[in-house]
């Protein structure tokens, strides 16, 4: 590798890293092939099951619910907010779809979402499609709901604060687990460091997350 060639990575690597509005949404190139299949096949068992469970479990009737709630959640991804330093985020949706769908067609909401952002919008790469939706949209729906299930029965479930609390609590941890999902498959991949990836990510996240609640 020349010098300029490993410049060019290394700013390239900076300016992602840098910028968590595309952090989220891992681009090509920055997977190792073994991450990338493992993800992959992660990707593909769980989005299965989530088909297999919603043909047995919901009626026709949850099919436009569906599809409301994946145009809402792409047109708020399109929308980003600022964040101290110049940069800004953008919301995940996983708990909300989980909280409205429950997770499995929470999940595969996400999932379709996060293709057509990829295919039509380029907005994360192809190549590590199936990372991009194991992290935010299948076990970010799955860890947002069920803990947003754990709260509100603990501090009421027909209340509004166990609710509130509930969804508050759940979309903000939902969001910073993906972050530290995404930071430890670009170390295992030697993208970056397992300590700088963490510290990025999830310190990012752990303010752009404030917002997702």
């Amino acid at each position: 590798m020349t010098i300029a060639s490993s410049t060019i990575e290394c700013s390239s690597l900076l300016h992602w890293v840098i910028q968590p509005q595309l952090a989220m949404h891992i681009p090509d190139g920055f997977l190792s092939l073994p991450v990338s299949l493992v993800t992959w096949i992660l990707a593909i068992a769980l989005i299965a099951l989530c088909l297999n469970r919603v043909e047995s479990e919901y009626q026709e009737r949850a099919v436009p619910l569906m599809g409301v709630c994946a145009a809402f959640i792409f047109a708020a991804q399109m929308i980003n907010f600022p964040i101290p330093g110049g940069t800004s985020g953008h919301l995940l949706g996983g708990t909300l779809a989980g909280v409205l769908l429950g997770p499995w067609a929470g999940s595969l909401v996400m999932a379709v979402v996060f293709i057509v952002q990829a295919v039509v919008f380029q907005d994360g790469g192809i190549t590590v499609l199936g990372a991009n939706i194991t992290n935010m949209g299948l076990i970010g729906t799955f860890c947002g709901y069920y803990l947003y299930r754990t709260i509100r029965h603990a501090l009421g479930r027909d209340t509004w604060r166990g609710i509130g609390i509930g969804t508050a609590v759940a979309a903000w941890t939902s969001v910073v687990i993906a972050s530290i999902l995404c930071g430890i498959q670009l170390a295992l991949s030697g993208t970056i460091p397992l300590g700088i990836a963490l510290a990025a990510m999830a310190g990012w996240h752990v303010i752009i997350a404030i917002g997702e609640a």
